[in-house]
């Protein structure tokens, strides 16, 4: 039986998970900057605080998921925690250095399973993460690649940061250099469902539609109707057809094993803060 087939024995909770969200304080001008045009500085930070509040809330509540054992929810951040850490979590400086021996840090620093995820799929679910527990509980590692080539999720039941050190991020085959590596490394690879990060505005407009409720969703309606206050000065509405009305819905992949040899090709994007 493989591993995506196989599921926690009915009453046996998943084993402990140390769950890494990896972000960067959202201050104006330093984070989400490829959406600025059409957001200003201080929307585009805006939004950036509402996908981590997002993310970190789907983060809790899987706690109160069915079959789900206990989970360590760490936010491993690039900058300070302050009033706009609205959701409580244990925080973690991240390391300096390229951003593949930040990740690699997160995951040596990490004892146990240890799922990571970054800030920029703020549509992700508790349901979502649950699955990915579940199969982490029966395979080496589980890899959710993203819409654009990247990846959204990497767990790995024995962290080491071993194997992210080294794979360039923001490059084009970043998504398919990690798979290849954790193949390459003789691991049990199980795949999950693709998401849609937010990089540019038609991913900001694409994933507000998958999560219309959310605190992502808000901010970005608020930029768009010229809400928002920075500093009490209130700034402008982002110009009509700013950002475009459709958007391409994240899609699903089957979850089964990744075979060895095979690798994720397509163009790859940085998992957050870029």
């Amino acid at each position: 039986m493989n591993a995506s087939s196989q599921g926690t024995p009915q009453g046996v909770p998943t084993p402990a998970v140390t769950l890494l969200v990896v972000a960067k304080e959202p201050v104006p001008g330093r984070v989400k900057t490829r959406l600025t045009p059409p957001l200003r500085p201080a929307q585009a930070a805006a939004v950036a605080e509402a996908a981590i509040a997002d993310t970190l809330t789907a983060v809790a509540d899987l706690a109160r998921f069915p079959g789900i054992g206990p989970v360590r929810p760490v936010l491993v951040l690039d900058g300070a925690a302050g009033p706009w850490l609205t959701v409580p979590v244990e925080v973690a400086r991240q390391a300096g250095g390229p951003f593949d021996a930040r990740l690699a840090a997160a995951f040596d620093a990490a004892d146990g399973p240890t799922l990571l995820i970054g800030m920029d799929t703020p549509q992700v679910t508790p349901g979502l993460l649950a699955d990915a527990c579940r199969k982490l509980a029966h395979a080496d590692a589980v890899f959710g690649p993203a819409a654009d080539g990247g990846w959204w999720a990497l767990g790995l039941r024995r962290p080491d940061g071993g194997l992210l050190r080294g794979v360039a991020t923001s490059q084009p085959d970043t998504g398919a250099r990690q798979l290849e590596r954790l193949v390459q490394a003789g691991l049990r690879v199980t795949a999950l469902p693709i998401l849609r990060d937010v990089d540019t505005a038609a991913d900001a407009d694409a994933v507000a539609r998958l999560a219309p409720q959310g605190r992502f969703a808000a901010a970005l309606r608020t930029a768009l109707t010229g809400d928002l206050h920075s500093g009490g000065a209130p700034t402008d509405a982002v110009p009509a057809g700013g950002i475009p009305a459709g958007g391409v819905s994240a899609g699903g992949v089957s979850t089964g094993d990744v075979p060895a040899g095979s690798a994720h090709t397509a163009a790859a994007r940085p998992l957050v803060g870029r």
